[in-house]
């Protein structure tokens, strides 16, 4: 009991004993409860598990033939299977079914060895030596490798040996685990434009949403931030989850929304702020499971109707979203006015009380303000989940030098038929 004794529970009261039981009673929260992620989630019993594989009734898909091929093989029929005749091979045919078989080459790196060559002058017999090739000068690995291993470090979360491994197994290309920082530490340099643009870009922005999680940077706690708008996504590695951090990137710009949760460094930066339902509504579903009073219950109808409103309020008039409005804050103040014994119950009534000015900034932004930080969120999953698979960084130059490359690709990826690779690849080749 959280290291209580026989002595400790003693002394307790007969109302705080009560209070201690209830508590252990109640069920332990989930990621649909609360922001766990869903690994901890434990795991249904298999005898009350869904079957895998398609329910009943369930039209199967097959996959799509790909517009892009590299030969057609046509396959015709060789002999009648009525009369045993021979068919030629020019016959009128008609395509019964197409069907595709997709593999990939052998792939190999493409050495080329460059010689310097000497000639003697026939003229004055002077010994003349080619100048120095640009292949002689700097790594000997061309951008696709430098790609390749930028996108396998820090998209598929690779330690240097799994790394190493990887170019040895596919590849067959043996490289130090030493050369592959280097060659990430060279890649680095090549997004510092793109990432210095995408500042520029968020330091201009309307509506700004933030969010931070924390990570191991040279054997210290430290936080990998999140900064994003409609036309930037800026990561940064900081040492701090302090306010200092935003006023840093900000430089003084003052946006006219920020979207966040309601952890303190990340308010008062901008004229309004827009608190992350998400939040609140997963406590509300925690409290509304665990406790038998009416006001988890009527909180969760009333996210349920700021989540409706929020879906459609693109097709809405101004004057259909101001009345709406009114009628949820006049809901919302019934709601946090009701009476409670319930201790999560007022609780919750205190965080909604706290932040009651920022629950339908949304609202007046029609479109350009999300009621969730969501998107952060999601910005900041693969992070997650390198700092669980790679236990963190060891230098604060590989902290940076990622957060450039996941800026410089989550910038490309707001505007479509872009991907990771191909990011990296542009950059890296400019």
């Amino acid at each position: 009991m959280g290291g209580m004794d026989r002595g400790d529970l003693q002394r307790l009261s007969k109302d705080e004993l009560i209070d201690l039981v209830l508590r252990l009673q109640r069920p332990e929260k989930t990621s649909r409860t609360s922001s766990k992620p869903p690994s901890t989630d434990r795991k249904e019993r298999r005898d009350k598990a869904r079957p895998g594989g398609a329910k009943p009734g369930h039209q199967g898909h097959s996959r799509a033939l790909s517009e892009d091929f590299d030969r057609v093989i046509d396959h015709h029929p060789d002999q009648c299977p009525c009369c045993r005749a021979v068919l030629p091979g020019d016959l009128p045919a008609e395509t019964v079914s197409e069907h595709e078989r997709i593999d990939l080459p052998e792939i190999r790196p493409v050495v080329e060895r460059h010689c310097r060559l000497s000639v003697r002058c026939p003229s004055c017999g002077t010994l003349v030596i080619a100048p120095m090739p640009a292949a002689a000068q700097g790594t000997p690995f061309g951008p696709r490798i430098h790609a390749v291993a930028t996108y396998l470090k820090t998209f598929q979360a690779l330690s240097y040996e799994r790394l190493q491994g990887a170019f040895a197994d596919l590849f067959g290309l043996t490289i130090s685990q030493g050369g592959l920082m280097n060659m990430l530490r060279r890649s680095q340099e090549a997004f510092v434009p793109e990432r210095d643009a995408a500042m520029a870009a968020l330091r201009q922005a309307r509506v700004v949403a933030s969010d931070e999680t924390g990570v191991r940077i040279e054997g210290s706690n430290a936080y990998q931030w999140v900064f994003r708008s409609s036309e930037a996504v800026v990561h940064r590695a900081a040492l701090t989850r302090g306010a200092v951090v935003v006023r840093d990137l900000m430089d003084g710009h003052r946006p006219q929304v920020w979207c966040s949760d309601r952890y303190s460094a990340q308010q008062g930066h901008a004229d309004a702020h827009q608190t992350c339902l998400a939040h609140l509504a997963r406590d509300v579903a925690y409290a509304d499971e665990t406790s038998d009073d009416m006001v988890p219950s009527r909180l969760r109808l009333w996210l349920k109707r700021v989540f409706a409103l929020a879906d459609g309020i693109e097709t809405f008039a101004a004057s259909t979203i101001a009345a709406k409005r009114l009628a949820l804050e006049r809901s919302l103040a019934d709601i946090l006015a009701a009476p409670t014994a319930c201790d999560l119950a007022r609780g919750l009534q205190m965080k909604f009380r706290r932040a009651r000015d920022q629950l339908l900034v949304f609202t007046a932004y029609p479109g350009l303000v999300e009621p969730t930080n969501n998107a952060c969120e999601r910005a900041l999953r693969p992070s997650v989940i390198q700092r669980k698979v790679t236990n963190g960084y060891r230098a604060m130059w590989a902290a940076n030098g990622e957060a450039d490359i996941r800026t410089v690709v989550d910038t490309a990826r707001l505007r479509s038929g872009t991907n990771a690779f191909k990011t990296i690849l542009q950059t890296v080749s400019a």
